[in-house]
């Protein structure tokens, strides 16, 4: 019997448990892509098979599925149409946190201090003389002991030979870690869900969806005593929960980005939080408000000097509040980054003009960084 063997090229080689895993990967991105579509996703998956072979020699779509049924990330729902399980959300949030923080230059150390030295709980690397109120748990007793020999061969109170017996201690001598300020954040992460996300064949709601995703995971578990309030605007601004954003659709909307404001401004005034902050992804101009009877007034061409100027009285009454505004443009138009420039001079915050694979980077980086500030 005559075995050839072909040479081995690391990173090629794949054991069939690593391709279950990416084909599984793969079903989850595709599960997002789809809003939550546990049918439609699959209908891909089959697709993909038959087109490109993704599952290899010794597997089928129907051994796939059977997979996916074995580790509960599918069921049937009441009218027997498949669906994704909880356990199939909750590998989607963290599929998105982990890709995200991957893209990250450096890894957040899941902390949440401010740059103010104090009488926290957290400790520094660096130390500072001992004063009266710091903790004596805090002592940095090398240090201490450090101090307290130089000054004893300085005062000449004591030789080398006899340091270890003859030894005292004073309080000049005591060193203690800074501590910092341990603080909560409330945030609310508002999502442009306009039409305009979906044009032109260019998937930006995505991209968005997974920033809301990976953002609630990362409060969720890293910094539980912090508030996240998710905002979908198009004609109107909806507060919408953690579960509910793998399944966030984009709809036939104007960009009320006005009423987004408002409702985001409510709801932070209501979290009795110090620290308030409103982190905004669009990729169009304003184009409708509520009239003051409560009517929809819109501009599909944008820029309606009347929607502007009230879009822009909401940014200076968060600015009054001191609740800064970080926008983040997932497009390059003229007349938004305009805006938005207006904007962020009215209300004293920032603007990221950053592309779809650089999104998530810049809204975790900056999540953390605003941590260590108190506003």
């Amino acid at each position: 019997m005559r075995i050839e063997y072909s040479k081995w090229i690391p990173g090629k080689s794949q054991t069939a448990e690593d391709r279950l895993k990416k084909l599984l990967d793969l079903f989850h991105e595709i599960l997002l892509r789809t809003s939550g579509d546990a049918q439609e996703a699959l209908d891909w998956m089959r697709y993909l098979g038959e087109e490109y072979n993704i599952f290899g020699p010794d597997m089928t779509f129907d051994m796939f599925l059977d997979e996916l049924k074995n580790q509960g990330l599918i069921e049937t729902d009441e009218n027997s149409l498949l669906k994704p399980t909880n356990k199939a959300i909750g590998n989607i949030k963290r599929s998105a946190l982990l890709e995200i923080f991957r893209s990250l230059k450096k890894s957040p150390s899941g902390s949440h201090d401010t740059p103010h030295s104090g009488s926290g709980v957290e400790r520094t690397s660096g130390t500072k003389n001992y004063s009266f109120g710091d903790q004596s748990s805090n002592i940095d007793f090398t240090r201490t002991l450090q101090n307290a020999m130089r000054r004893s061969l300085r005062e000449g109170s004591l030789d080398e030979e006899s340091i270890e017996k003859n030894l005292n201690l004073s309080e000049e001598d005591i060193e203690v870690y800074e501590t910092e300020h341990t603080s909560s954040c409330a945030t609310a992460l508002l999502i442009d869900i306009s039409h305009s996300m979906i044009l032109y064949g260019e998937d930006r709601i995505t991209p968005a969806k997974k920033v809301a995703i990976a953002l609630a995971e990362l409060i969720k578990t890293k910094f539980p005593k912090d508030k996240l309030y998710v905002i979908t605007f198009g004609d109107e601004a909806e507060l919408i929960s953690e579960n509910e954003l793998p399944f966030l659709e984009v709809g036939p909307f104007h960009t009320n980005t006005r009423d987004g404001l408002r409702l985001a401004r409510r709801m932070l005034r209501r979290s009795g939080n110090v620290n308030k902050q409103i982190f905004m992804v669009t990729d169009g101009k304003p184009s409708a408000m509520f009239d003051e009877n409560g009517k929809l007034y819109k501009n599909s061409f944008g820029l309606d000097p009347k929607i502007i100027n009230k879009t822009l009285d909401e940014a200076i009454a968060l600015r009054r509040e001191k609740i800064p505004i970080s926008t983040f443009m997932i497009a390059q138009d003229n007349y938004l980054i305009n805006f938005v420039e207006e904007m962020t001079k009215a209300n004293h915050g920032r603007a990221y003009y950053s592309g779809l694979n650089d999104l998530g980077q810049f809204v975790l980086v900056d999540y953390v960084r605003n941590r260590r500030k108190k506003y």
